[in-house]
């Protein structure tokens, strides 16, 4: 059974934005902007996404990274540009001050064709895929899109919630401009080094992101105190937290809160090596929402005034997601 979460993280009940029910969205929306504001995180139930996706999804990245490492490397991340495919044990560093992440990961997200890359004037990006799973694309491609619907939801409500209209946010996102990213955090053989763990303490960079967990646990969010709260899966719900973009969007109203997973309370740190691996396997799903690239985030109307200018110059969302990777990789 998950443990409770401290009530730091609210659990908002996302109903009214499934059945169109405008006074319970009127409450949804209020929710969202305290907890925005408040915290950074909150969890939704009643989010519209079937569990047996959810939980095909799961399945298929066990599957993934139980593969032989040659066979995932085989599908290694290549560049900020196109962040697709398998990024192996301490290649990404979200704590750029820290060794790298005790963690691997897999991402995948819309396929740009030729047509549109000559168009658009984008690149041309597309996904690797491992061979001989037709079931891994299948099941991930569905889940990714059942995602997107649940995001287009929750981009309604945020616009609201900052005062803009209802549509705000949806037109901001026309191209899904989304990366699926399934992540596995092994037992530890060895001890880390000092100041490694699981995920450094990071913000995310985009609008807003998804999160499914399974019930190993390790996540934690750093309050406005600044303590760190753990945020444990609850059976239901996903957990939403806010991103840069969305900070700066909202000119801090909406706060864009650092995370981090720490290491197994299991692991002895403090040894120079480990007599046999430790903790159990930990498997999570993000589903990370950028804006279209082209997109200017700009300061809103509804969160400047006397006393409270633009915090920040405008940028478009594809140079600033690319500056936040570089500096990551």
């Amino acid at each position: 059974m998950a443990i409770a979460p401290k009530l730091d993280i609210p659990l908002i009940d996302f109903s009214p934005f499934l059945t169109e029910d405008p006074m319970g969205q009127q409450q949804v929306v209020a929710d969202i902007y305290r907890a925005c504001h408040e915290v950074g995180f909150f969890y939704i139930s009643h989010h519209g996404i079937p569990q047996a996706a959810i939980d095909g999804a799961f399945a298929r990245s066990q599957q993934f990274f139980a593969l032989p490492l040659a066979e995932k490397t085989a599908l290694a991340w290549s560049s900020e540009v196109s962040n697709r495919g398998y990024i192996g044990l301490e290649r990404e560093r979200l704590d750029e001050t820290q060794p790298g992440d005790l963690k691997e990961a897999f991402n995948l997200g819309p396929d740009v064709s030729p047509e549109e890359a000559t168009t658009r004037g984008l690149p041309l990006v597309q996904n690797r895929w491992p061979a001989d799973q037709a079931d891994f694309r299948a099941t991930l491609t569905e889940f990714f899109d059942h995602c997107a619907v649940a995001a287009g939801r929750l981009f309604r409500a945020f616009a609201l919630a900052l005062g803009m209209p209802a549509d705000f946010m949806l037109t901001r996102h026309v191209t899904h401009n989304f990366t699926l990213r399934l992540l596995h955090y092994p037992p530890l053989a060895t001890a880390p080094q000092p100041g490694q763990i699981r995920a450094g303490a990071h913000s995310d960079y985009g609008t807003l992101t998804l999160l499914f967990q399974d019930q190993v646990g390790g996540l934690e969010v750093l309050s406005a105190q600044g303590d760190w709260i753990s945020a444990p899966a609850i059976p239901g719900a996903v957990l939403i937290n806010t991103g840069d973009l969305t900070e700066r969007w909202s000119n801090g109203v909406f706060r864009s809160t650092k995370h981090r997973v720490g290491l197994p309370q299991d692991s002895q740190a403090g040894r120079a090596e480990l007599p046999r691996p430790v903790s159990n396997h930990r498997y999570s799903i993000a589903f990370f929402c950028e804006p279209d690239a082209e997109a200017v985030i700009d300061c809103l109307p509804t969160c400047q005034g006397p006393g409270h200018p633009p915090q920040y110059p405008p940028i478009t969302a594809g140079d600033y997601l690319l500056s936040r990777l570089q500096a990551t990789y």
